[in-house]
């Protein structure tokens, strides 16, 4: 159970490690170019930048979510090879044993793949989400966020050829999204307890 264990994290350390410098680079370029509307010049727009990122906690947490996304591209599309055909194991990955017979970590890779990204999502759009608190809407909207979010990395692996379409996959993101709405919800929940304290 431990090797088990080890080997899962082992792998979702290297997921974020290889293309860490990648999805940095990713996200300091949107989030610039989504202020050079403001500037009038590069050397305008860079100051407003890191000014924007000392002082602003919605500019970090939109740099996070966008830090986020991008690792998310580079493991599921970026870094993929082209397979001649991507609908060759639909029905693969479900359990914890490869076609091989051999240790498959890809089932809890895809729970954990989802769960960092419904929190940022939540936490940066909170002042719009958290507004009706009510537990069932927040669940729901993790699940479809979580589904569409899938589906989208699922039908652009099929149309570029990247990697292989597997419902596998859907569901296990699909959980993972859950599992990452409950956590924010369950934080939200106990934040607003320790202030009524």
């Amino acid at each position: 159970m431990i090797s088990i264990l080890q080997t899962i994290l082992t792998n979702i350390l290297k997921a974020i490690y290889e293309p860490f410098g990648f999805a940095v680079l990713l996200a300091i370029f949107f989030m610039f170019f989504y202020l050079f509307a403001k500037a009038t010049s590069w050397k305008r727009a860079v100051k407003i930048w890191l000014e924007m990122f000392r002082k602003s906690s919605e500019f970090r947490k939109m740099f996070l979510f966008v830090f986020y996304v991008a690792l998310m591209l580079f493991r599921t599309l970026l870094n993929r090879s082209i397979w001649s055909n991507p609908l060759s194991n639909v029905m693969g990955g479900w359990g914890l044993n490869g076609d091989d017979g051999k240790l498959s970590t890809e089932a809890a890779e895809n729970v954990f793949l989802l769960i960092p990204y419904i929190l940022l999502l939540f936490w940066t759009f909170s002042h719009k989400l958290w507004k009706t608190r009510k537990v069932t809407w927040m669940l729901a909207s993790a699940l479809g966020i979580g589904f569409g979010t899938s589906l989208g990395i699922e039908f652009l692996q099929l149309l570029l050829c990247l990697g292989t379409f597997q419902l596998s996959d859907l569901f296990y993101n699909t959980l993972g999204g859950i599992f990452g709405g409950m956590i924010y919800v369950t934080a939200m929940k106990v934040k607003e307890a320790w202030k009524v304290r």
